[in-house]
């Protein structure tokens, strides 16, 4: 578990999670990740909000 603290003094708890993804797929998603200076993990979470405030 890590916790971290986000603007504005709120402090969220981290979780760890294993998925398994089509290979190239995530090699491809991975460089364009780096490519655009982004990191994949907090894409997935950013996808993920996105799902959950859309229903």
């Amino acid at each position: 578990m890590c916790v971290y603290l986000l603007d504005g003094g709120v402090i969220m708890e981290t979780k760890n999670i294993t998925l398994k993804v089509n290979s190239d797929l995530y090699k491809k998603y991975r460089e364009m990740c780096k490519h655009k200076g982004l990191i994949v993990s907090r894409q997935f979470e950013l996808l993920m909000e996105k799902e959950v405030k859309n229903g």
